[in-house]
């Protein structure tokens, strides 16, 4: 792609992020999420490869839809209550129909389709933007109005996406499907603690990016996209798969790491409010999850090709891990002891 069309969709998918999360009328924020959805559509289909531009096709339908629910919505409140303001949403039409367009945006179950087919139609740091920064702004919607929408459907969605998240991912061989199963059951640890603490939403939403982006940049050096890659990856950068191995390790939120903080944050403030079973269901489900990040983690670092003749070991690589990447890793390992600090993120 042109270096200055790139820019140029980079600085709009920029300027969309900022504009719906620093406004507070509707029609601003779904302005936004125009900018975004047309910016992040030439960087999808950039390829032209058949999977690409049926991707972005598919991308485009569903955020359409996504974003025509979103206005719906915010015209039926204006109508009854005389309200634009994004934190002002109090009819009950309104909310349910926010709470499905922000599913469809987020990827959150039954909405989830598109999701896994649209990371695999793109390059690896299209799918990195994908994952991350095009759910900051349907996120921060979500966070303004979580005082209006409805527990019983939030938590309805939060445990049938942790619970496909898991199981849906287990069976996958490709990389960027198992990178999106992960982050629509990390949606569900998002969305389930949204009524009762929104700011352990957002810190949790940070804490994912960070790791996710860890992983991404990572797969992205040794340009890894299927498993059975990632098995001889190991030979090009061996100091890179062995810290991938934590990075996934922290994904999958084991303790000294990074990804244990927001888990355990959320099971402790689920349990204050009484939600013990809940809490539960959700702790159990992760274990699905960690399943298929444990064995990401051993096809890197631990298995050898099984066969010479199928497997060419690829050549050791003299470069070095980019500082960016080093950076993300570091982070994604051990900001575990800054809970505090952490914590006190606005």
């Amino acid at each position: 792609m042109n270096p200055q069309a790139k820019l140029i969709f980079s600085t709009s998918l920029l300027l969309g992020t900022i504009i719906t999360i620093s406004s507070n009328h509707w029609m601003m924020a779904w302005t936004g999420l125009e900018i975004n959805t047309l910016a992040i559509l030439p960087l999808i289909s950039k390829s032209h490869h058949p999977r690409a531009i049926e991707a972005s096709t598919k991308y485009f339908l569903t955020q359409a839809t996504a974003s025509t629910l979103l206005l719906f919505s915010s015209m039926t409140n204006a109508w009854f209550t005389g309200q634009w303001d994004i934190t002002q949403l109090s009819h009950p039409v309104s909310c349910m129909l926010l709470t499905a367009a922000i599913s469809m945006k987020l990827g959150l179950v039954p909405f989830h389709f598109w999701f896994p087919e649209v990371l695999q139609g793109s390059s690896l740091m299209t799918s990195l933007l994908l994952a991350t920064i095009m759910k900051f702004p349907p996120t921060i919607l979500l966070y303004l109005t979580s005082s209006s929408l409805n527990p019983t459907l939030l938590f309805t969605m939060a445990i049938a996406s942790a619970a496909l998240g898991g199981w849906m991912g287990l069976n996958q061989t490709q990389v960027r499907k198992i990178m999106a199963f992960s982050s629509i059951s990390h949606l569900g640890w998002m969305t389930i603690i949204l009524i009762y603490d929104p700011k352990l939403t957002l810190i949790t939403f940070y804490l994912y990016s960070l790791t996710t982006g860890a992983i991404f940049f990572a797969l992205n050096s040794t340009n890894t996209l299927k498993l059975s890659t990632l098995m001889t990856a190991w030979s090009k950068i061996p100091s890179l798969t062995a810290t991938l191995m934590l990075t996934l390790l922290s994904l999958a939120g084991l303790p000294p790491l990074t990804g244990f903080l927001p888990k355990w944050l959320i099971i402790q403030e689920l349990t204050k409010q009484q939600l013990t079973t809940t809490a539960t269901i959700i702790a159990l489900l992760s274990l699905l999850g960690l399943f298929f990040y444990l064995r990401l983690a051993y096809c890197a670092t631990i298995t050898l090709p099984p066969n010479s003749a199928n497997h060419m070991k690829q050549w050791q690589t003299s470069k070095s891990i980019n500082a960016l990447t080093s950076t993300f890793i570091v982070l994604s390992i051990m900001l575990l002891p800054l809970s505090p600090t952490i914590l006190t993120i606005p």
